[in-house]
C-alpha cells in the first residue's frame, strides 16, 4: 500500500534549485491523492511563471516514480499566494546566519582603474570554487561594475522572494551579486556616498549568500567611501592589492594599500597584472609596464607578491566573451588557481582549516 510518508519521502529528494531546498521543507506540497496505483500531487512554487517548474515537475514525477506500486503520476504545479510567499521569506531569513560569522571575506582593489581588477578578482572567485570551496562574489563596484559582462550573466536578473530578500545568480559555480544585473548594462548611476554605502549593506544583508567557505568582494577602484566603508565594517577581511608594474600605477595603488593598513585590514599580497608580454613567434619576453615598482611597493607594505600575470591575449577574448580563464586547464587558468591555492594556504576557511588542498 503506498503511504502519503513514503510520498514526501520522495519529494525530499526534489529540490527548488534557486532557493536550493527540497520541495517539502519549502513548504511546497500542497496535495497529496492516492487512488489505487496512480498518485496526484500539487506543488507551489513561489511564482506562477517560474523558469524551472518543468525541471521541478520532471524531478518530482521521476522519484514519486520509484515508489514501489505505483504506475501514474500527475503532478499540478501552481504558485505560492502571497501570504504564503512572504512566511517563506521570513523562514529563510530566521535561517540565515550572519554572513561573516563563518566566511572568510577576500578583498581585491586597485588603487586607479583599468589595471585589471575586476578581472583578477572574478578568475580567484572561479578557482576558489574549482578547488572545491563554496564561493561568493560580491560586485561592489556599483558605479563601474563588470563583473556580469565578465561573467556572461548581462542581463540577467536576481531573484527577489520579497522587498528584502534576494538570491543572488548562480553561474560556474559561483553565488553572484552585483548592481550590473539591476540595471541596464548602459545605465549611468549618478548616485553620492550615502546611496552607494546603503547598496553594500543591503548586499551584505538582504542577499540570501547561505553558507560560504569565501567571498570576494571586487572593490571600486581608489580610496573612496566605498573601499572605506567596507574596511571599517569588515575589519576581519583580508586585503589583495591589484596593480601593474607601471610606476604611476603602483604609487596609486599605495595609497588603498596603507589606507587597509590603517583601519587595520591586513594586506596579504599583492597581484601584478599586465606584468610581461611573451612573443609567442620568438619566445622574447618584454618588460612592457617596466619592473621592479611592485617590489618596491611590497616592500612598503610589508608584503608579497603573490603572482604575476601576464598580458595574454586569451584571457582577454574570453573575459569579452564571459567566459572566466580560471575554469580551464590551460596556462592560463593554472595562474589563477595557482593564486587561488596561495590564498587558501594563507586564509583557510574556518570550516577547513586543518584539510589539505583537494
Amino acid at each position: 500500500m503506498i503511504t502519503k510518508e513514503q510520498i514526501l519521502s520522495a519529494l525530499k529528494k526534489v529540490y527548488d534549485p534557486e532557493l536550493r531546498r527540497n520541495v517539502v521543507d519549502l513548504g511546497m506540497v500542497k496535495n497529496i491523492e492516492i487512488e489505487g496505483d496512480k498518485v496526484t500531487v500539487d506543488i507551489n512554487l513561489t511564482v506562477k511563471g517560474c523558469p524551472l517548474r518543468d525541471q521541478i515537475k520532471n524531478n518530482a514525477i521521476k522519484e514519486i516514480s520509484k515508489i514501489e506500486g505505483v504506475s501514474e503520476v500527475v503532478v499540478n504545479i501552481g504558485a505560492m499566494t502571497e501570504e504564503e510567499r512572504q512566511d517563506l521569506a521570513r523562514r529563510l531569513k530566521e535561517e540565515k546566519k550572519n554572513l561573516f560569522e563563518n566566511t572568510r571575506v577576500i578583498v581585491v582593489g586597485s588603487g586607479k582603474g583599468g589595471v585589471g581588477k575586476s578581472t583578477v578578482a572574478v578568475n580567484l572567485a572561479v578557482a576558489l570554487s574549482r578547488l572545491g570551496f563554496e564561493v561568493g562574489l560580491l560586485d561592489a563596484d556599483i558605479l563601474g561594475s563588470s563583473v556580469p559582462r565578465l561573467l556572461g550573466i548581462v542581463g540577467e536578473k536576481p531573484y527577489a522572494l520579497d522587498e528584502h530578500t534576494v538570491l543572488p545568480i548562480e553561474r560556474f559555480g559561483l553565488k553572484i551579486i552585483s548592481m550590473g544585473n539591476f540595471v541596464d548594462e548602459d545605465t549611468p548611476l549618478i548616485w553620492r556616498g550615502p546611496l552607494l554605502t546603503g547598496v553594500i549593506d543591503q548586499f551584505f544583508n538582504e542577499v540570501l549568500w547561505g553558507d560560504l567557505d569565501y567571498l570576494v568582494l571586487d572593490l571600486p577602484p581608489g580610496t573612496g567611501d566605498i573601499p572605506l566603508t567596507v574596511m571599517q565594517r569588515l575589519p576581519e577581511a583580508k586585503f589583495i592589492l591589484v596593480t601593474t608594474p607601471q610606476a604611476s600605477a603602483s604609487h596609486v595603488a599605495g595609497r588603498i594599500g596603507h589606507m587597509a593598513k590603517k583601519v587595520n585590514v591586513e594586506v596579504i599580497g599583492i597581484v601584478e597584472n599586465m606584468s610581461y608580454f611573451e612573443c609567442p613567434k620568438c619566445g622574447e619576453r618584454y618588460n612592457i609596464f617596466g619592473e621592479g615598482e611592485t617590489e618596491k611597493l611590497a616592500e612598503a607594505l610589508q608584503t608579497e607578491i603573490l603572482a604575476r600575470i601576464p598580458i595574454v591575449v586569451k584571457i582577454r577574448e574570453l573575459s569579452d566573451e564571459g567566459i572566466p580563464p580560471a575554469l580551464d586547464d590551460t596556462e592560463e587558468g593554472a595562474i589563477y588557481v595557482e593564486l587561488a591555492e596561495k590564498i587558501v594556504e594563507k586564509v583557510r576557511p574556518l570550516r577547513h582549516e586543518k584539510e589539505p588542498l583537494k
